[in-house]
């Protein structure tokens, strides 16, 4: 087998090339995620989607011929050494890490809604409904201390003690 057919870049591959460089893909992914770190999926931030989504993209193109697998693998590794930099980095800076991943959002507060709020982190009423349900049960705005808009996008509710 002509290993050009399998790093370069071909416009019909066979089901043995693909097969072989989507193993080797699989494999440099494996490790390129541990590079990365465990935060690349659990924290579900833009910052951390990104390198999701943009490794499966840049990826992929080498699994089915349409760009060579070295320059390939080339890119998915800068990319992954970006993200795991700039997360340092955030870490050691507060500013960089708000700029990054943004910051947290109080959609209620002791029962009364920030109208302000709600609309920069374009969360609707229901959306709060629903977050007060799924952690209070039967439940109403009144029930809660705060709701909190995280800075992955989730809903955090704080009930009141005697709610």
């Amino acid at each position: 087998m002509d290993i050009n057919a399998l790093l370069g870049v071909s416009e019909n591959p066979g089901a043995m090339p693909m097969a072989i460089r989507a193993l080797a893909i699989f494999v440099a992914t494996l490790i390129f995620l541990r590079i990365a770190g465990r935060r690349s999926f659990g924290q579900k931030t833009a910052f951390d989607l990104c390198i999701t989504v943009l490794l499966g993209a840049v990826l992929s193109r080498a699994i089915v011929g349409a760009s060579p697998v070295l320059p390939t693998l080339a890119a998915g590794a800068v990319l992954v050494c970006a993200h795991r930099l700039i997360g340092i980095l955030a870490m050691r800076s507060s500013t960089l890490d708000t700029l990054i991943n943004g910051a947290e959002r109080i959609l209620l507060q002791d029962g009364h809604k920030n109208e302000k709020q709600l609309r920069a982190g374009l969360v609707s009423n229901k959306d709060i409904e629903v977050a007060i349900r799924k952690k209070l049960g039967d439940a109403a705005a009144e029930d809660v201390l705060y709701a909190i808009l995280e800075r992955n996008g989730e809903i955090t509710i704080v009930p009141r003690r005697n709610a």
